[in-house]
């Protein structure tokens, strides 16, 4: 279990960088959407090497699999745009905030109710009151 932790505490130290970058990209160039095409077109390379290494027969599965779970690749594309957009004008810091938030009462709901196939968590009133905790340290982290 704490190769998982390390592995998602070095993916959520990437968020705010990837943020921080594919903002500077966008500033740089002048098209935040060109920078956020630019990101996912690296993505895409790096995911389908990913595959081929380490199993591309699985693409087969693909039409079997229900489509409303397709929407994560929209999701993921609303978080690049809007993030490269709004964080030159906004702050890192304050986008990523809001999107921790965001992120913490979404994971919160989808536990509680197993939605998407996840394990059930329920929501009491400690784990409501950590994640208002935490709420509340990234909060602090943001004021001056």
């Amino acid at each position: 279990m704490a190769h998982y932790a390390l592995i998602m505490l070095i993916a959520g130290i990437g968020i705010p960088t990837l943020a921080a970058l594919n903002a500077a990209l966008g500033a740089k160039i002048g098209s935040p959407a060109a920078a956020a095409t630019v990101l996912f077109v690296v993505a895409f390379l790096v995911s389908l090497i990913a595959t081929l290494m380490t199993g591309p027969q699985e693409f087969t599965r693909l039409a079997g699999a229900p489509k409303h779970l397709f929407l994560g690749g929209v999701l993921i594309a609303f978080y690049v745009l809007s993030v490269t957009f709004i964080a030159p004008h906004f702050g890192v810091g304050n986008a990523v905030f809001f999107v921790l938030l965001g992120q913490m009462i979404s994971a919160a709901a989808i536990d509680h109710f197993g939605l998407f196939g996840a394990q059930v968590s329920p929501l009491g009133l400690t784990r409501a009151g950590g994640i208002a905790l935490m709420a509340a340290g990234v909060w602090v982290t943001q004021q001056a």
